[in-house]
Formats: C-alpha cells, sequence, structure tokens
C-alpha cells in the first residue's frame, strides 16, 4: 500500500471516528432535553435506531467522506446542507410512517448534527484562518490585491490555503463601484486605484499583487506607476490561460518597465503579412540576435517554404534553430553561418537558397563599442549591407528590407552614421535595381534586446547598486521586441520604394525615471536604498534621439502608428565614389575613417550636452 493510500485511510478513520461521537452526543442531547418534558413514544426505540444509521448513508451519498479539510469552502459547505436536509427529511418520513409523534426530537437532532458536521469538516480550515490572523502583525508579509475579478479571487484563495506560503491579502482594490466594502474570500474591497497609496499606509502592506490580466496598456502603466510609488515590491499576475493552466502563486511575475510603457500592443496586418511570407523562402541575416532571432519566430508562424538563418555568431543561431524546431516542427529551415561582409559568401548564399524575402538585421550595435572599433563598423554595417543588397537584386529576390535605429538621424556616432548610409544603400538600389523592391524600418531602443539599459539596471540592483545613469536628463524612445519585429514585417507589405518606415513609438522615456521606476518595483528607495549615480555621456552618446530628420517630412500608411519619411536626394556619383574611398581606407585600422563618413552624412557631428529642443523630456 502507498503512502498516498495510507494518509487516506487515516484521514477517513478521523472523520468516521467524528461523525461517531457526534451522532453518538447529538442523539444523547435530544434524549436528554426532550424526553425529560415529553412523554416518551410507544415506538421511540426504533426511530433511536434509523436515526443513529441515517447520518451515515447521507454523509457518504453527498461525497462528505472526500472534502479536502485545510481547503473546505463554499462548495462543501453547500454539500454538508445538502446532507444535513436529507437527513431532515428522512427524520420526517421516519416520523410519517412511524406514527412516531416526536418532532422536536427530530428537529433538534438534525441541527446538532449539522452543526457537528461543520465543526468535523471545517475546524482544520477555522484553525488556520485564526492562526494567520493571530500572527498576521507579527511574521506575514501583508499583501495588497490590485483586482477584485475571478484572477485576483483565485489569487486569495490560494494564499489562504497554503500552508507554504509567510503571504497573508489584508485588502483589495478594485475600480468597480459596485465591489466597494464588499469582501472577496473574506479580504475586503477598500477603494479603487486612486486609494492605493491610502490602503498601503491603513494596511501596512508590503507587498502588491496586480490580478488584472485583461487590463490594456494605458490602465496597466497607471496602475503600476501608483504601486511602483507606495516602494512596495510589486508582482503581476499574468494572462487568463496560463492562470487557468496553473493557478500558483508562482507564476506571478514582476513589473516590467514595458508594463509602465501604457502603450497596447501593436496590431499589424496579419493577413497582409502572411500573404508576404507564406509559401516564400524568407532569409534572415543576424537570425541569432535579439532582433532577428524574433524575427525568425513571427516568419515560422506565417509557414514559409523555407526560413534560412544566416549568422556570424554559432552559438546564438545554434539557440534560435533549436527553438525553432522544437516549436516548429514541420518548419523547413536552413541555418548558415557566415558573415556578411564576405561578398564570396554572400553571393553563393543568395545562389543556393534563392530567398524571395529578405531581412537584413546582421549589423554592429553597441554604441561606445563602435567608437573604439570605427573600421569594424564600416566593414560590417556599410558594405555588409551593401553585399546583401547588391546580391538581392542580382538574384532576383522580391523584396529587401533593412533593420535600421534612431541613431541614423543626426548622428553624433560611428554606428549611427553607419546605419544612416546603409538607409542610403537601400535608396540607391531602390532606384536602379532590376527585381527588387527596397525599405529600412527605422526604430528606437528594443527592451530586453542584447546590451539594452533594462537588463543592466535589474544586474545592478540585485547586487545592492549603485544604478548607473550616464546624464540626469538623458531621454530615449522604447518599445517591445514583439512590437519591432511586428512593424518589420507590415513594413515590407508596404515596401514600393526606398522607403524609410518609423513606427510612432508614443513619449520618450528619461532614463533617471526608468531606473528609479526600476527600483521601486524592485521593492527598494531610490537613493536612499539603492544609489543612483551618473557617470556622463559615453563617447557618441547624446541626451535624445530623434526619429526623422527634419528635412524627410512624413507620410502616413494603412497602419496609423506606421509612417514613411519621405528619401533625401544625395549626390549618386559622390556616394559611389566616397564609398570607394571607404572601402579602401577601412583596411588600414590607423586611418581616421569620420571625414570620409562626414562626406556621406553630412549631419554627423560630434555630440553636445544640450536640452532637448522639442521640450519633451
Amino acid at each position: 500500500m502507498n503512502l498516498f493510500s495510507v494518509r487516506r485511510l487515516q484521514k477517513l478513520a478521523l472523520l468516521l471516528s467524528a461523525d461517531v461521537a457526534s451522532v453518538a452526543v447529538a442523539l444523547l442531547l435530544t434524549h436528554l432535553l426532550t424526553v425529560s418534558v415529553l412523554p416518551l413514544p410507544e415506538r421511540y426505540p426504533i426511530w433511536l435506531w434509523a436515526s443513529a444509521v441515517l447520518p451515515f448513508v447521507a454523509y457518504a451519498l453527498f461525497g462528505l467522506y472526500n472534502i479536502p479539510m485545510h481547503t473546505a469552502g463554499f462548495s462543501e459547505m453547500l454539500r454538508s446542507l445538502g446532507a444535513a436536509g436529507s437527513i431532515g427529511a428522512a427524520e420526517a418520513l421516519l416520523l410519517l410512517f412511524g406514527r412516531c409523534n416526536h418532532w422536536i426530537s427530530a428537529l433538534l437532532y438534525t441541527f446538532l448534527l449539522f452543526f457537528a458536521l461543520l465543526a468535523s469538516r471545517f475546524s482544520a480550515r477555522l484553525l488556520r484562518t485564526l492562526r494567520l490572523y493571530l500572527a498576521v502583525k507579527k511574521k506575514l508579509i501583508r499583501v495588497m490585491i490590485v483586482g477584485g475579478g475571478d484572477a485576483g479571487s483565485m489569487i486569495i484563495k490560494e494564499l489562504k490555503k497554503s500552508d507554504k506560503v509567510n503571504i497573508y491579502p489584508v485588502c483589495v482594490i478594485d475600480d468597480d463601484p459596485a465591489k466597494l466594502h464588499t469582501r472577496i474570500e473574506g479580504v475586503p474591497v477598500v477603494g479603487d486605484r486612486h486609494q492605493i497609496a491610502w490602503a498601503v499606509n491603513r494596511y501596512s502592506v508590503k507587498r502588491i499583487y496586480i490580478a488584472i490580466p485583461s487590463a490594456r496598456g494605458k490602465d496597466m502603466k497607471e496602475i503600476s506607476q501608483l504601486c511602483a510609488a507606495t516602494g512596495c515590491k510589486v508582482q503581476v499576475l499574468p494572462g487568463i490561460t496560463q492562470i487557468l493552466n496553473n493557478t500558483s502563486t508562482k507564476q506571478l511575475r514582476d513589473v516590467e518597465i514595458n508594463d509602465l510603457l501604457g502603450r497596447d500592443p501593436m496590431v499589424v496586418g496579419s493577413k497582409e503579412v502572411r500573404d508576404l511570407i507564406h509559401g516564400k523562402r524568407v532569409l534572415v541575416t543576424g537570425g541569432g540576435g535579439s532582433i532577428g532571432s524574433e524575427l525568425c519566430r513571427q516568419i515560422a508562424i506565417r509557414e514559409p517554404a523555407e526560413l534560412v538563418i544566416f549568422d556570424i555568431y554559432e552559438n546564438n543561431a545554434y539557440d534560435i534553430e533549436m527553438e525553432l524546431r522544437r516549436d516548429y516542427p514541420e518548419l523547413q529551415l536552413k541555418v548558415l553561418i557566415g558573415s556578411v561582409r564576405d561578398e564570396q559568401r554572400v553571393d553563393s548564399l543568395f545562389a543556393t537558397a534563392k530567398p524571395q524575402l529578405v531581412f537584413h538585421a546582421a549589423a554592429h550595435k553597441h554604441v561606445p563599442l563602435m567608437e573604439e572599433s570605427p573600421n569594424e563598423a564600416v566593414k560590417n554595417n556599410v558594405f555588409g549591407t551593401w553585399n546583401v543588397a547588391k546580391a538581392a537584386d542580382a538574384h532576383g529576390v522580391d523584396r529587401f528590407v533593412l533593420i535600421s535605429t534612431d541613431k541614423a538621424v543626426n548622428p553624433t556616432n560611428i554606428m549611427g552614421s553607419t546605419k544612416r548610409i546603409c538607409e542610403m544603400i537601400v535608396q540607391y538600389m531602390s532606384r536602379h535595381a532590376q527585381h527588387t523592391e527596397y525599405a529600412a524600418v527605422r526604430f528606437g531602443n528594443v527592451l530586453g534586446s542584447n546590451g539594452s539599459v533594462i537588463p543592466l539596471f535589474k544586474k545592478q540592483i540585485q547586487k545592492g547598486g549603485p544604478v548607473c545613469v550616464t546624464h540626469k536628463d538623458i531621454i530615449r524612445y522604447f518599445m517591445t521586441i514583439p512590437e519591432a519585429v511586428a512593424l518589420v514585417l507590415q513594413a515590407g507589405t508596404y515596401a514600393r520604394g526606398g522607403e524609410i518606415f518609423i513606427l510612432d513609438m508614443g513619449e520618450p522615456v528619461r532614463i533617471l525615471t526608468l531606473a528609479e521606476n526600476l527600483i521601486r518595483l524592485s521593492g527598494y528607495k531610490p537613493y536612499e536604498e539603492i544609489p543612483i549615480v551618473f557617470t556622463g555621456l559615453r563617447p557618441g552618446e547624446k541626451l535624445y534621439e530623434e526619429l526623422l530628420m527634419a528635412e524627410e517630412g512624413m507620410k502616413s500608411t494603412a497602419n496609423q502608428r506606421i509612417h514613411i519619411g519621405r528619401p533625401i536626394e544625395f549626390d549618386e556619383k559622390l556616394f559611389l565614389e566616397t564609398l570607394d574611398k571607404l572601402r579602401e581606407q577601412m583596411k588600414n585600422d590607423q586611418y581616421d575613417l569620420r571625414p570620409l563618413i562626414r562626406v556621406l552624412v553630412p549631419t554627423f557631428h560630434t555630440p553636445e550636452t544640450v536640452d532637448d529642443p522639442t521640450g519633451s523630456v
């Protein structure tokens, strides 16, 4: 007999013993309280014996020997009422057909049995609730639940029933006025989102759980900011699907900065994107990187004829290959190692893979590193793009989409200026290509990408600080990786001739505010428990990023969050001549390429610490 069976028998024996005792006590009390004042009926012994057996039959029929004593709740209460009601009905039939006119005895006996039943089935939970109530001020972490719907109710119920957590819900916040002053699983609803700060102080809250899986971007932003301002550790319940699959508190995640961005997920024309990719041979260069790997995931969903991943870094390429083979076993997938710098390798790649659609994500993108190695940035970004863009038209590719950056606008660093040259290559090829339609997609920083500021801040917070911010006024635009990739795919459907597509990324974010919020969301006080230090702007860094050059203008598309910048006219002869000089001089690491880059990108300038002219800090 296994351990589970032994425990179940022990529990059954305990419940039977309690029921035997309660039946005996109920019969004795009924006899003492009624027979002493009423005459004893002739058939009273028959009723007595029948009444002793009835409860066990009713309890078995209503499943009261299968009740989990530590988690007994409303459904178990209903079953207990049903059993008591059936016992009362059976008692009435006994009295009626047995001509034993002793109604008071039957009624009293039924009530005594019901209360004894509640005591035996709910005593464990009542004792636990009492213990938690007595200990809450001393040991347990007091938690506020934001959201009084199904998700909030589920998390409260689990917290109350578990012996393995030292967390106790003390109040609920919900915006529904009808829920105010009610109780959810015994926990009071004390106000709406605007009472969060008050409730934290009133109930001595140390932790906040946001249990609103359906909250939209703006609501989530406001609620997260209100919670972060309290200084409590804040966590979020995931979507309802995850809740249904696993109601454990382990599903709670920390609030992240993208919760504070306040934007709903970007909606793209899924049919248009599917038509673009479905049944096509697709090549992604730099497919192992942050953007490249997400491109591969979203392309795989649309069932291409074949997906080809091309990357110089085999570890990242291997990781995304294993993920895609696991998640999309039917996908025709090819992973190739090589560099976009190698013109011969790129030409061979296009000749064998024969792609119809190319997403060019391969690039060096770290600003300070490229300031120290400008020749490598030119080799990889400029001439890597040149090689891939030329091969695309030479081998009859339908569409080519370049991943660009907001740092290409009025660039103050080598990385940004090389990406601006890449955009010019796209425009040049678009004017002279025989087969291929070209486009570039420009966007800002992506949350969670390799080398982005969010993971860096989190590591610094985990180590106790300090959190390092380059400048108190520095601002950046942010978006999520899935958003960025959705834009790239949508841009592929719009590409008609050298366009630069720009995403409406909302309001810029002050990096200092971002750091302060991350510290608060981690349960610490900025400057007091986690210091913030200012390290100064890094080489090539500027205070604010722009998404559009002033002279480009803007044109709308079918998607209100995607805009088109008007291509800039430039001298093509000078452009090609300067590219040739760059190609020659980049072989010499001691040669300063900046003057040649300024010929190609006149807006390339040294960053200056100036206020944002737009005032949007």
